[in-house]
């Protein structure tokens, strides 16, 4: 998939909200943030959980399984696991103890274009 593909129709999407789509067996994410259409890989790259059920202030989008942020703009990461409870208590001890803890890995992100009230993206 190296050409722009459709990936959405603008009247699917307003300010603020976000989607999933299945294209060629990978999940991808479409958003619309500040005015302008974003599209990236649809599964956290910590646990695989699928991002379009998490949450998107600006730019920012939050995994809903440990709370990981990515900026759509870039695929930075913003913070990488967070939260509370038994999860996030396992851990910062097995970082604490130096043991195998998944390290951050950026979101992965794609060049969008519109035309005709399309949303295309380049998946690569």
């Amino acid at each position: 998939m190296a050409d722009f593909i459709e990936v959405a129709k603008t009247s699917e999407l307003t300010e603020g909200a976000m989607k999933g789509v299945k294209l060629d067996g990978k999940d991808i994410l479409v958003a619309l943030a500040d005015g302008k259409y974003y599209a990236a890989a649809g599964r956290c790259p910590h646990m695989q959980a699928y991002l379009s059920r998490g949450t998107l202030k600006g730019t920012i989008i939050t995994c809903p399984m440990h709370g990981s942020q990515f900026d759509l703009k870039t695929g930075k990461v913003v913070r990488w696991v967070a939260g509370k409870g038994f999860i996030s208590s396992i851990g910062r001890l097995m970082s604490a103890l130096g043991l195998a803890v998944k390290k951050e890995k950026p979101l992965a992100v794609y060049e969008v274009k519109v035309e005709d009230n399309i949303v295309k993206a380049k998946i690569v």
